[in-house]
């Protein structure tokens, strides 16, 4: 399917249930290793000042990260926030990814209705900015 910068993007957006669905699967059939358990951490936020181009730290924000090995790959799993089953559950689909794992091949079903849902999400997003937008032809002096 994605890449796994756009699959976890979209996890994580619009596909938490379906992530965790992924991953009970993928536990039912396979042997999960444990590298780094689901665990809470600060992460400095990088931004880049526009006038000189200078980057700084804007400050810290709570993650939750996981990594797993499965047939000897390694998936991660990291987020914003404490969401310990949702790491867990990114880092077993990224691992069953890069192991190939067949299963993989059968999740279209999953990833058609997180595109849907984000098709969705958009299009309300864009409905409640027309809704509130200004129209500055109609205005007048």
């Amino acid at each position: 399917m994605q890449q796994c910068r756009e699959r976890t993007r979209l996890l994580i957006g619009h596909g938490n249930e379906e992530a965790l669905q992924m991953a009970k699967e993928i536990k039912a059939n396979y042997l999960v290793e444990w590298i780094l358990r689901p665990q809470e951490g600060l992460a400095m936020i990088k931004v880049r000042e526009t006038a000189r181009q200078t980057l700084f730290y804007l400050g810290e924000v709570l993650i939750t990260e996981t990594k797993v090995r499965i047939r000897g790959s390694i998936g991660l799993g990291i987020l914003t926030g404490s969401h310990p089953d949702l790491s867990e559950a990114l880092a077993v689909v990224d691992a069953a990814y890069r192991a190939g794992l067949p299963e993989t091949g059968e999740w279209d079903r999953y990833w058609d209705q997180i595109l849907e849902k984000e098709k969705v999400y958009k299009k309300i997003n864009r409905a409640i900015r027309e809704k509130t937008s200004v129209n500055f032809s109609t205005m007048q002096d």
